[in-house]
C-alpha cells in the first residue's frame, strides 16, 4: 500500500496541469501585448533625437566657421567646407588647420541620408534638415523632417 500512494503521489507532483500552462501562456501574451509596442517604437525615437544631435553638432561648427571666415559656407560648398577648405566661391581666409569637425567626417543622418544645407536659408541665415526616416522634404510622424530653425 505505501509503494501505490508514492507512486500516485508522485504523479501528482510530477508536472503541471493544463490549466496551470494556459494561465501561465495567457499571462505572457498580456505582457508581451503591454510591453512588446513600447519596446519596439524606441529605436525610431532614438534615431529622431540622434538626428536632432547631429543637426545641433553641426550648427555649432557652421558658427564657429563663421567666426574665424566672416561667411557661412555658400550651397555649392556645403557642408563639406567643414573638413575641407573650400576651392569654389568665396574662400575662407582662416579655415582652421584640422577642419571644423570631430574625425574629420561628415556623418550621414541616422537613417543613410545626407544632411541637405542651403546657405542664405530661407528661414534662417542656413537652413540644414535631415528628411527623416522616408528621405524625402515634408512628412509627418516618422517621416518628419528635423530643422535647425525648429530646434530649441
Amino acid at each position: 500500500m505505501k509503494k501505490e500512494q508514492k507512486q500516485s503521489r508522485k504523479k501528482k507532483e510530477a508536472g503541471f496541469t493544463l490549466i496551470e500552462l494556459l494561465v501561465v501562456l495567457v499571462i505572457i501574451g498580456i505582457l508581451a501585448g503591454y510591453i512588446g509596442p513600447k519596446i519596439m517604437g524606441h529605436p525610431e525615437e532614438a534615431k529622431r533625437t540622434k538626428a536632432t544631435i547631429q543637426v545641433q553638432a553641426f550648427e555649432t561648427a557652421l558658427k564657429t566657421y563663421k567666426l574665424d571666415n566672416g561667411i557661412y559656407p555658400t550651397t555649392e560648398q556645403g557642408l563639406q567646407a567643414l573638413i575641407t577648405p573650400p576651392a569654389t566661391g568665396k574662400l575662407p581666409a582662416k579655415w582652421r588647420d584640422g577642419g571644423y569637425l570631430d574625425k574629420n567626417k561628415l556623418p550621414a543622418d541616422p537613417w543613410g541620408n545626407n544632411y541637405v544645407y542651403i546657405s542664405p536659408g530661407v528661414n534662417d541665415e542656413f537652413d540644414l534638415s535631415s528628411y527623416g526616416a522616408d528621405g524625402e522634404a515634408g512628412g509627418e510622424g516618422k517621416a518628419k523632417d528635423i530643422n535647425n530653425w525648429e530646434i530649441e
